[in-house]
């Protein structure tokens, strides 16, 4: 189970942190992501990390989203720097089991989905 938290309101320019818990079992071998979904559009990939523990970030967050994954915690968190009103929206961790092929950047690539947090920036 995934379990997201840290979402709410925040100013343009401000910052906020998400955080990802998994219960049940450890996360330390999968791919592991955030996706959001702003109103009326589709369910996006906006940051993740391989089992390498490589990151990859939209264009639309590079430079502004930093994501993490702490082992220790069996976590995956998102600091959000210089927020936009263009990054509200639903923010929902993911993960993923490594098969021969897959993307870290595929949602259908991934098995394990938390329930969302909302993100509004205004």
């Amino acid at each position: 189970q995934l379990v997201e938290s840290g979402g709410g309101s925040v100013q343009a320019g401000g910052s906020l942190t998400l955080s990802c818990i998994a219960s049940g079992y450890s996360i330390g071998r999968n791919f592991l992501g955030w996706f959001r979904q702003a109103p009326g559009k589709e369910r996006e990939g906006i940051a993740a990390i391989d089992i390498d523990r490589s990151t990859v970030y939209a264009n639309s967050v590079k430079g502004r989203f930093i994501v993490t994954q702490d082992s220790a915690k069996n976590a995956l968190e998102l600091e959000m720097r210089n927020v936009k009103p263009e990054d509200t929206g639903v923010y929902y961790c993911a993960a993923g089991v490594p098969k021969s092929e897959y993307s870290v950047q595929r949602a259908s690539d991934y098995s394990f989905w938390g329930q969302g947090t909302q993100v509004t920036v205004s």
